[in-house]
Formats: C-alpha cells, structure tokens, sequence
C-alpha cells in the first residue's frame, strides 16, 4: 500500500469545501470518475451489511426534477456527476443471507461456517428493529460512505457538496425508490468548482482543536 504525506491530506480537506456553484462545462474524467465510484463500494458499515445503494443521475431531464425538489438548487443540474445516497429500509434476514452468499463467493468457506455470525446479525436487527432505531442506526451508515466519498474526492481533486436540503419524499418518487425498498438520505453533487463561487476563498470557520478534541 502507498502512503500520502500528512501535508497532502491536510492541503486536500483545506482545499475542500461545499460548493455552491459548480462550473458545467468541467466534467470528472472517467477514470477518477471509476476511482469514486470504488470508493463508495469500498465504503465501512456496521457488520459489513452495506444497506445502502448509491444512485448516480446523468440523466438531464432526471437532474432538471431533483434540481427542483432541492428547493431549486443548481448542483443537481450543473455539477459533474450527482449521487443520491439512499437506505435499503427494515434490513432482515435475507439481506443478511445475501451478505452471507456474497462472503463465501469472495472469500471461500461455507454458509454453515458462518452460521453463527449470521445469527449475531439477524439478532442485532431484529432488536433494532424492535426498539423503532433499526432505519436510524442503518441510516448512519449510509452517512459514513458519504464522509468517505467526500474524502476521496477531495484528495483526486474533485469538488462536493453534501446535500440535505432536499425534499426527500420528492426524491423517492421521482426516482421510484420505494417499490425497491430504498428511501432517499441525502445527495452529493461532484464536479468543479465555478470560477466566480465566492466561498471557494473564504477561509474555514473552524473551533480550535482544543474545543473540539479531548485527550484522556
């Protein structure tokens, strides 16, 4: 594995910031744009169950609806790339099968072996979902993927702005995400940043690490 510089990390998350104004005309090579998409894929959740599915809209049209169910936000429209992050909702037991199916496809071993962890993670939802948290505690990992997603693009480059100012219900239905068991969380626009986005200079408002960071 290749370590990065701690400098060049710090001068990617400086650099980073929540653009407003993306340029059109600057589109995410596809290569960087594959590099994002692993990212997402390789994204840490709970278990490993991964209850998530990430939607990438090209489509204009599509974009031009969720632009407008984003109380008329332009990111939608003219960044790069536009992901919907979305929640597989009341995770059960087959979704946990199908984790169980995929680990024994990629690493080998039998559904049998596994058993036993197959019944932690059906027990772990279950009680979940009795105590009414189970979305909630599924939701969160959801907003891991897209802490990593931005990270990542911030070190290739590449301009983000995570969007929960949206009309999540329009969302769904715009996208038909409800027959498919998903419900939208948030969404994150990926491209360049415009020329003339006057937050792009505006320095970061930040409490000093002392506030924000204990050691014990």
């Amino acid at each position: 594995m290749t370590t990065i510089p701690s400098a060049t990390l710090l001068g990617a998350l400086h650099w980073r910031y929540a653009t407003k104004k993306f340029d059109p005309a600057k589109k995410i090579p596809a290569e960087t744009w594959s590099a994002l998409e692993s990212a997402l894929v390789l994204s840490p959740s709970s278990y490993g169950l991964q209850p998530w599915k990430f939607i990438v809209v090209q489509d204009p049209a599509l974009r031009a609806k969720l632009s407008a169910a984003a109380y008329g936000q332009t990111q939608p429209v003219d960044a790069s790339h536009f992901v919907v992050f979305t929640l597989r909702k009341n995770l059960g037991a087959a979704d946990v099968d199908r984790y169980i199916e995929r680990m024994v496809a990629v690493r080998g071993g039998s559904k049998e072996a596994l058993q036993g962890y197959r019944d932690l993670m059906v027990g772990s939802a279950d009680r979940a979902r009795e105590a009414g948290r189970l979305d909630t505690w599924m939701g969160h990992q959801v907003y891991i993927a897209l802490g990593q997603f931005m990270a990542s693009a911030a070190l290739l480059g590449v301009d983000t702005c995570p969007m929960e100012g949206l009309d999540a219900a329009k969302f769904d239905a715009i996208l038909g995400l409800a027959p498919q068991g998903l419900a939208t969380l948030c969404a994150c626009p990926a491209g360049y940043r415009a020329a003339d986005d006057k937050y792009a200079a505006a320095p970061k408002v930040r409490f000093a690490p002392g506030e924000v960071i204990s050691h014990v």
